[in-house]
């Protein structure tokens, strides 16, 4: 799996994802993540990104021409269109189910990271083949979401991590969010770990986790748990 990301700070978001687990998943080959500068595309010396809108209005938009020669450096260099993501407050919301469907149908992915007021609606309408949030509230660009995106994708590729239920029996996999988890010591500040983890009672543990996962989904997310059929 290889992610381009078409961003005005790209020494920030590469050096954040070349860190811990996405890091040792490029190091070993599994991964490869690349930022390239939307500057490094302008035509004037100003190296200018953005302008004033159209139809008036507060704060400048990112200028089509600049992104669409980073674009289609990306894909010349790819030797193929390759499948680009606007990250915007206007997309829709980024779900796990997103990160499994594009982990497992794409090779290659772009992300583009907006700022300002947002991207000319001609280089969206041009290039961008879907657009995605990461929730129903606005960050100051698009880097942020551009990281979470990346790094809900890469963890998924096979080899990344030791193994495939370390993010199968995760939240959000099946449905459900995680049951609570526990380490040493036993006691801490007067509080138990449940005694059924201390059993060595494999199926007794397997039916408390499920039991918590449906609880806490329940109480904290109803919206998933009406979607659920009760099952893990």
């Amino acid at each position: 799996m290889r992610i381009d990301i078409m961003t005005l700070f790209p020494d920030v978001v590469g050096d954040m994802l070349c860190e811990s687990i996405l890091g040792r998943g490029q190091e070993r080959g599994f991964i490869r993540i690349e930022c390239h500068q939307i500057r490094d595309f302008t035509k004037n010396k100003q190296r200018q990104v953005d302008d004033y809108p159209y139809g008036g209005g507060r704060g400048c938009v990112m200028l089509a021409q600049p992104l669409y020669d980073c674009w289609k450096h990306i894909c010349d260099e790819a030797g193929e269109r390759v499948h680009t993501i606007s990250l915007s407050p206007c997309g829709t919301v980024f779900r796990q189910e997103d990160a499994r469907r594009l982990q497992k149908e794409y090779d290659r992915l772009i992300l583009v990271c907006g700022r300002y007021e947002g991207i000319d609606e001609r280089f969206i309408e041009e290039c961008v083949d879907e657009e995605i949030s990461i929730g129903d509230y606005v960050l100051t660009g698009g880097e942020i979401p551009a990281m979470v995106l990346a790094d809900a994708v890469c963890r998924l590729v096979p080899g990344v991590l030791p193994d495939e239920e370390c993010f199968t029996d995760e939240s959000h996999w099946n449905g459900l969010l995680e049951y609570p988890q526990y380490t040493r010591p036993e006691v801490w500040n007067n509080r138990n770990v449940p005694e059924v983890l201390l059993s060595g009672h494999h199926e007794k543990i397997s039916n408390w986790r499920r039991e918590q996962s449906l609880e806490r989904t329940r109480i904290r997310r109803p919206d998933m748990f009406n979607m659920h059929d009760g099952t893990l």
